[in-house]
């Protein structure tokens, strides 16, 4: 297997740290995305029970000590509860808006390993078959080994391309797809949040 991979020429460097960084942030966002973190059954509940006219210090306690992209958001209405709904709408979406991007955040890397990797790939194949043509061309087909090693430079470093590119397309559409549920849970959670605190607010717009 080594052997193999000394005979994908350099271009086998870039495709191992295109490896590296799709396997680290798949990990990584595979933990931050988890739904027990993002929306945290403690804060859900006291959210869940937060009620006009109650006291709602509490509530806004457990979200300073628990902090995420969920009870920062939760704790922007709490704390524009006492005013007009409008006010508590903005400062959600507000807050929403910033928040939101950190369940996205080091995605755009996962996709550019998979559109760089098959690239780095079909390069690699078209210098193998340059060196390929350089033997012929030098030596005819008398000497197979030359000739031998270009075409395994270009097939190697298609197929690792390949290995490393389709993996990475999968888990960012896998992930992007995830974020989006949990935004969209949290929005739900919001909405609730400026309807239930605000009985005259439209909940099609307490977003």
């Amino acid at each position: 297997m080594l052997h193999l991979l000394h005979n994908a020429g350099p271009l086998i460097y870039p495709l191992g740290l295109c490896s590296l960084v799709a396997l680290t942030v798949t990990l990584e966002r595979l933990y931050a995305l988890s739904s027990r973190r993002v929306l945290p059954r403690e804060i859900v509940e006291v959210v869940e029970a937060a009620r006009p006219g109650r006291d709602l210090s509490v509530a806004m306690e457990v979200c300073r000590r628990n902090p995420g992209v969920l009870s920062d958001i939760m704790l922007a209405g709490l704390e524009q509860a006492d005013r007009p709904w409008e006010v508590m709408r903005d400062a959600v979406a507000d807050v929403g808006r910033q928040e939101t991007t950190v369940l996205e955040r080091h995605l755009v890397w996962l996709q550019t390993v998979a559109q760089v990797a098959p690239l780095l790939g079909l390069l690699g194949t078209v210098l193998g078959m340059i060196k390929a043509f350089i033997a012929i061309s030098t030596s005819g087909l008398g000497d197979p080994l030359a000739l031998s090693e270009g075409i395994s430079q270009a097939m190697i470093t298609t197929a690792v391309g390949l290995a490393i590119g389709i993996p990475a397309l999968v888990a960012y559409n896998f992930l992007t797809a995830r974020s989006e549920s949990l935004i969209t849970r949290i929005e739900a959670h919001a909405s609730r949040l400026v309807a239930r605190l605000h009985r005259d607010a439209r909940p099609e717009e307490g977003r």
